[in-house]
């Protein structure tokens, strides 16, 4: 059950709204970057603290004043940038198990929300290889003493409730994109003897590639095709030994994607390898890492998390390496954040420089835990995407999950970047055109109520922002 009457809002519009951007007649706005005729309005959808990702009244273009002000956004729609692959959250074996927990009409219920096509969409997701901090217990899939030839290699764990949670959001959308991380391997692989903390042994990364290859095996024999894979989650910390972590040298992780690729290539497994996986300040690991011409044989791409540095340190690896793709693959809010529920403009805000400093995808953390945060045998209070009360299964909505709405209902797979400029204060956005022509752009408004300006070419036409709302406009 729920509390939640804009979720039922949300629902009934998740179609309607959708049908409603696909009837739009289209225009030839820009021909050549610069618009000559315009039919079609904006349509708007707001998140604020009255209304949830709802649709309000369309509003017009019109003929641009030469003016412009602090508060106005510059499209240059000629302007392509990088192609967006998706948004969506982690199924950690905790997220896994909260949701097995429902009822399963409710189950699907809240899976054709966050998933299908016609609603949330949610369509690039992270899965753990063995357990992360947010599990219900510590484990891997070759626990015990060394194991050099994997002969006890099993994912019999993830066969409970793991497996059976992510073939029901396949089944929702048939699209979605998963890629997996590890948080340790076997402890019997590290010097410490264990998944807590400590570091790799160098002489066991090429048993860890085979170990990889029998995990994409497995899951693809279970009908969950895994896209991509992560070395490690967050390289560079060991945690201080409290929850599964491991730290991998630099010259580990590339030894590890050197052993690693000619073995996909080998068992003709088409699945990609990210490196890095952690913060946003190890942008020169990721340069030096990029260098190496043996790694960049099998990997053209980064993950990136959100905890420290900032998203322009991204931009610097772009510089370096143009053609490398970018992934944000981890940052949730903490339950015991008083605006848990109500931090969507701050999400939003995150989502948005992520994309305007390269990122294609956007991947939450935990898709959904309870009302403490649990399970979790870490030492963080995070909080899910979505809540599920342990006791009466009441599923509670996070800001972060109304931020999510408004890119992952509006920006399609395939959609390109578009420039757009601003000195707006207070105020993120970002823009893209969809696949189909229409164009998409997502904008917040941290201070206090205001006009936001939308130029594109020589029209205009003006957005009226309230105090902590993010606005989505799409239009042809």
């Amino acid at each position: 059950m729920t509390s939640d009457r804009s979720r039922r809002d949300f629902l009934k519009l998740s179609t309607a709204g959708m049908a409603g951007a696909a009837v739009l007649k289209p225009s030839p706005m820009f021909a050549n970057g610069s618009p000559e005729k315009v039919n079609s309005p904006i349509e708007v959808w707001i998140t604020n603290d009255k209304l949830k990702c709802t649709k309000v009244n369309p509003i017009a273009w019109k003929k641009a004043s030469g003016e412009s002000s602090t508060t106005t956004i510059v499209l240059k729609t000629e302007k392509k940038l990088q192609t967006i692959l998706g948004f969506g959250g982690a199924f950690t074996d905790a997220a896994c198990y909260t949701m097995n927990r429902l009822d399963p009409s409710a189950r699907t219920e809240l899976f054709h929300e966050m998933f299908h096509p016609s609603a949330l969409g949610l369509n690039v997701c992270r899965t753990c290889i063995g357990a992360s901090d947010y599990s219900a217990e510590v484990f891997s899939y070759d626990e015990g003493e060394p194991d050099p030839d994997l002969k006890r290699f099993s994912i019999e764990h993830d066969r409970k409730y793991v497996l059976p949670i992510l073939r029901e959001a396949i089944k929702q959308n048939p699209d979605l994109y998963l890629f997996s991380s590890p948080w340790s391997p076997p402890g019997w692989m590290k010097a410490n003897g264990s998944m807590l903390g400590g570091s790799m042994r160098r002489r066991y990364i090429g048993n860890y590639a085979q170990y990889f290859i029998k995990f994409l095996q497995a899951y693809g024999a279970e009908g969950v095709p895994i896209a991509a894979v992560t070395p490690q989650n967050e390289v560079d910390t060991d945690q201080d030994g409290r929850m599964p972590a491991c730290i991998w040298p630099q010259e580990y992780e590339i030894e590890f994607v050197r052993a690693l690729g000619p073995l996909l290539e080998q068992n003709k497994l088409e699945t990609k390898i990210w490196i890095l996986d952690h913060n946003y300040n190890l942008w020169g690991r990721a340069v030096c890492e990029l260098e190496d011409h043996t790694l960049r044989k099998y990997c053209n791409d980064i993950a990136w998390h959100g905890y420290v540095g900032n998203a322009q340190m991204m931009s610097r690896v772009h510089d370096a390496f143009p053609e490398v793709g970018m992934h944000w693959t981890e940052g949730g809010p903490d339950y015991t954040n008083a605006d848990y529920l109500t931090d969507w403009v701050k999400w939003s805000t995150v989502f948005s420089e992520t994309m305007r400093n390269w990122c294609q995808s956007i991947t939450a953390w935990n898709l959904a835990l309870d009302e403490k945060g649990r399970p979790n045998i870490g030492p963080f209070p995070c909080g899910g995407v979505v809540t599920i009360n342990s006791q009466t299964n009441e599923i509670t909505r996070s800001g972060q999950f109304w931020a999510l709405a408004h890119f992952s209902r509006f920006i399609r797979r395939g959609a390109r970047r578009v420039d757009s400029q601003s000195a707006a204060p207070d105020v993120s956005h970002v823009a893209v055109e969809n696949p189909d022509g229409s164009h998409v752009v997502v904008v917040a408004n941290a201070g206090e109520a205001r006009t936001v300006t939308l130029q594109s070419g020589d029209v205009t036409s003006d957005v009226e922002m309230q105090k902590n709302t993010v606005a989505t406009l799409v239009w042809r």
